[in-house]
């Protein structure tokens, strides 16, 4: 998939072009940018955004070539998350579940041949916690329960949800880590009540599924090594997921500034003082949140491009590298979030004003910052790395 264009219409059960006018993906993203206050109104995003997303391959940006996907290097995906994130963050975090197929690839491939069947654009979605146990059935598991935040779960063909505790898990390597059971979508009971101040349009609703039963091959441990021998799915899936969720506040953060950057000639103000651009604490903030924002680009992108020409060069994937791709991936994150905030204080009292996309970014941005894989404790487990100490929590 080229990040530009991509002319490749497919439909259930085709695996060749269709004849239909072609989209690209700076199509796709004036699209968002004419509907996102829709998509926030729906709480997710609609099925014909995600078909016109599929077209573009964002879903197939992480399904194995042997299947007919793309298996993008992940420093191009994370562009292409971070270019949507800038027209609407929802729409971003959803885009990130294009990467989510690296999950599963763990599946046995035969299982992976039937989710690929209809083709390489399958949207996986899930809500792995809180994990629910499960009761073990001939050759598998019935599965009760109710999960929360499945991201994009309303656009998603497939769906996965975790259960652990004895018996579960099983033994050995998998002993005491969660199972993610994948279901068809259409099996899967969703609960409507995404209800935020943040990243309202994702659609992370509820599930909800009784006594369905899953076979093992239909499951897997979230992070456990790939049943497919391409390079992405040598890349560490966690690292990954953390660095796609990341990707949106590098979007976000470069909206807010093209924002209050616009906003500087204006000749009027409430006050009727000097226009923005002509006072000096202005022009000194936005010199420093340019700065934070690129020097976190760089770090981010610098991180993940290395560590693929790594693992191209038939190198693994070291503790160190690891640790890097969480370190920069939280720090993207989170500095970030500054750089909107700094944004939102530059643009003053029209910053207030529902109409003024700057708080409706800051909102989406603070959400990002509060998923568990950029949490401050990820900075704990960083340090304790480099300090040659044993992190005191699953790392990296």
């Amino acid at each position: 998939m080229n990040s530009q264009n991509h002319f490749d219409v497919r439909g259930a059960g085709e695996h060749t072009p269709i004849n239909i006018k072609a989209i690209t993906l700076d199509d796709v993203i004036a699209e968002i940018v004419e509907r996102r206050s829709e998509f926030n109104q729906l709480s997710h995003v609609p099925l014909d955004m995600i078909e016109k997303m599929k077209t573009v391959g964002i879903f197939r940006a992480s399904t194995p070539k042997c299947f007919g996907g793309d298996a993008l290097a992940p420093g191009e995906f994370l562009r292409i998350v971070e270019r949507i994130s800038e027209a609407d963050g929802s729409v971003g975090w959803v885009t990130a579940f294009g990467s989510a197929n690296i999950y599963l690839a763990s599946l046995p491939p035969a299982t992976q041949d039937l989710i690929y069947a209809n083709g390489p654009d399958q949207v996986y979605a899930g809500g792995l916690y809180p994990l629910q146990p499960a009761k073990e059935i001939e050759n598998g598991w019935e599965v009760s329960g109710h999960w929360r935040f499945a991201s994009g779960c309303k656009g998603a063909d497939w769906i996965g949800v975790g259960i652990g505790g004895t018996p579960a898990n099983g033994g050995g390597a998998a002993a005491g880590k969660p199972l993610t059971a994948v279901f068809p979508a259409g099996e899967v009971q969703i609960v409507d009540n995404w209800n935020v101040v943040g990243m309202q349009g994702t659609g992370s609703h509820d599930l909800k599924l009784h006594k369905k039963t899953v076979g093992r091959e239909w499951t897997f441990v979230r992070g456990s090594a790939s049943t497919i021998d391409e390079p992405l799915y040598r890349y560490p899936s966690v690292s990954y997921q953390a660095q796609v969720h990341a990707a949106v506040n590098l979007g976000l953060a470069r909206a807010a500034l093209d924002m209050v950057i616009a906003m500087s000639g204006s000749t009027k103000t409430v006050t009727g003082a000097p226009r923005l651009g002509d006072r000096a604490y202005y022009r000194s903030e936005l010199g420093k949140a340019e700065a934070m924002l690129r020097s976190a680009q760089a770090f981010f992108y610098e991180t993940a491009d290395a560590v693929w020409a790594s693992l191209l060069a038939g190198n693994p994937v070291t503790l160190h590298q690891a640790n890097l791709l969480r370190l920069s991936a939280t720090h993207a994150a989170h500095t970030c979030a500054e750089v909107v905030m700094k944004a939102y204080r530059l643009a003053g009292t029209a910053a207030i004003f529902k109409e003024n996309r700057l708080q409706w970014i800051v909102r989406d941005s603070m959400v990002v910052t509060q998923h568990a894989f950029l949490g401050e404790a990820t900075y704990d487990g960083a340090g304790a790395l480099f300090a040659g100490i044993e992190p005191t929590m699953p790392y990296p």
